[in-house]
């Protein structure tokens, strides 16, 4: 795969970091879409909201990833950004926005679900063009080799990071192909942000309950999450077979829930926070 495009000076310029700056971009004109599609903010509160999420997604990516590996050196290499711990600080900080600008907070976060999984799907492209966030070897047609991956995926290396079994005769130096999971998250996110977008432009049309957009969104791409990390290769499984990922999916999952709960008992057109 791709580790490097081209070089600004000192500065080296990967796929990711351009698939991560568009994810960025598309996060925010669906964000715009939504917040002018709903009535309830313009394009300063979208950027004022982008950018906030986006200096928390990185700091609590960069945290995840140190605290799960236990050295805070790692706040400062260029790997590691951690989806579940982005996503809990941004959402945090994109929360702050919301009740420093006295916006509504249910209709702002249906805005924000379907550019969240369209941001979301367009990163993994990033996440696939470095070879990093693959799946376990597969003998599926579609499985891909990684020569210069985050590892490579050749068995010995399989073995060692991950903990993956390899059969016998198959050399320390084989190169295997796996299952492109960054692509199988790429495809689903892309039809979860398609839905949310469907459903925000049909129940705004029709009269909805504030946040049943974004509670189907994010309750979706946690049970996305939860499935794809099946296939992914891991050393993070302590869970029994359940990789630390699950266990915040199914977290999400049971608060999601309970906000349901909470939601139905209030009135159709109520946006209090």
């Amino acid at each position: 795969m791709i580790q490097e495009l081209f070089h600004l000076g000192p500065l080296s310029i990967s796929p990711f970091g351009v698939m991560l700056m568009l994810a960025f971009l598309a996060a925010y004109f669906e964000l715009g879409r939504g917040l002018r599609r709903l009535g309830v903010g313009d394009a300063d509160d979208a950027s004022s909201i982008m950018l906030w999420a986006g200096l928390g997604g990185i700091a609590g990516g960069k945290i995840y990833y140190a605290i799960l590996y236990k050295d805070w050196h790692l706040l400062y290499d260029r790997s590691g950004l951690v989806w579940y711990g982005g996503f809990i600080l941004g959402t945090l900080a994109i929360l702050w926005v919301i009740r420093s600008r006295r916006l509504p907070v249910w209709s702002v976060v249906d805005a924000a679900a379907p550019a969240l999984a369209l941001g979301y799907a367009i990163g993994r492209i990033g996440c696939f063009l470095v070879g990093d966030d693959y799946g376990v070897p597969t003998d599926m047609p579609w499985g891909v080799k990684f020569p210069v991956g985050l590892p490579p995926t050749r068995a010995a290396w399989l073995e060692s990071d991950f903990g993956i079994p390899i059969p016998p005769g198959v050399a320390g130096d084989e190169l295997l192909a796996v299952h492109p999971t960054q692509l199988y998250e790429t495809l689903l996110a892309l039809g979860i942000w398609a839905l949310g977008a469907w459903l925000l432009a049909r129940w705004v049309a029709r009269g909805y309950r504030r946040g049943s957009v974004a509670l189907t969104v994010l309750f979706l791409l946690a049970l996305e999450r939860f499935g794809v990390e099946f296939f992914r290769a891991k050393d993070d499984r302590f869970l029994g077979q359940l990789t630390l990922a699950q266990g915040i999916s199914l977290t999400i999952l049971c608060l999601l829930l309970v906000l349901v709960i909470v939601q139905r008992r209030r009135p159709m057109d109520s946006d209090a926070g």
